[in-house]
């Protein structure tokens, strides 16, 4: 396994107001909505979400990251766990022509809202149950995803992850360094159901029998 932050350079782009954002809004309420992954958590009031998330080509830079770090070539299968609108995964097709990709992800309204490009290739399901069968994809790669999983759920997944990969994987998850990153997180998620630092992450990935990269998001 190796550190890879290939969502660093997005993740500096964005300002957060942490302490606001628990002062404006009832932020219990705003998890329960958030929770339905529908329209409200994509394209609805910041509040609830992304607050309005569309297609503006910020995913280039990082697909071509990856792109580059796993040497896609064309003929290869990418499989995206958590894939929502599938930006990063239609990037992934400008920037390698001819390659093969799938995603998956529980919310209709995020499958429905793809990239007409990519839409054929996303399916509605769960990261614990991947229906493809073993030793399927190239590269299995899952963004922002397994945070919101519970530990039972979030040992399925990871070991999913493992199970239907044949070569490289990355999964990214949001996680602190320190005190000031953890609060921050607490303040600014709504979805979140495993809250580790960095070492418990790595903990557990190894003890999951997981042989891929990982990556974080930080709230600094």
């Amino acid at each position: 396994m190796a550190r890879i932050d290939f969502l660093e350079r997005y993740q500096k782009q964005s300002k957060r107001d942490y302490i606001q954002r628990v002062v404006d809004h009832d932020k219990a309420d705003c998890a329960e909505v958030a929770k339905q992954w529908d329209h409200d958590y994509w394209d609805g009031d910041r509040q609830y979400g992304y607050g309005g998330y569309t297609y503006d080509g910020r995913w280039r830079p990082i697909a071509e990251d990856i792109a580059r770090h796993y040497d896609l070539e064309a003929g290869q299968r990418v499989l995206d766990v958590g894939c929502g609108k599938a930006f990063l995964l239609y990037e992934l097709t400008r920037v390698v022509p001819g390659l093969e990709i799938a995603g998956i992800d529980i919310s209709d309204y995020g499958i429905e809202h793809a990239k007409e490009e990519v839409r054929p290739h996303l399916t509605k399901g769960n990261a614990t149950d991947l229906p493809w069968p073993d030793s399927s994809f190239d590269l299995v790669i899952s963004l922002n995803t397994f945070h919101n999983l519970r530990i039972f759920d979030l040992e399925r997944a990871v070991r999913e992850v493992e199970r239907v990969g044949r070569g490289a994987k990355w999964i990214c998850v949001e996680s602190w360094r320190n005190e000031r990153e953890k609060v921050n997180l607490l303040y600014w998620q709504l979805t979140c159901a495993s809250f580790f630092d960095v070492e418990e992450w790595v903990w557990l990935y190894d003890g999951w029998g997981y042989s891929g990269d990982y990556g974080f998001i930080f709230f600094e």
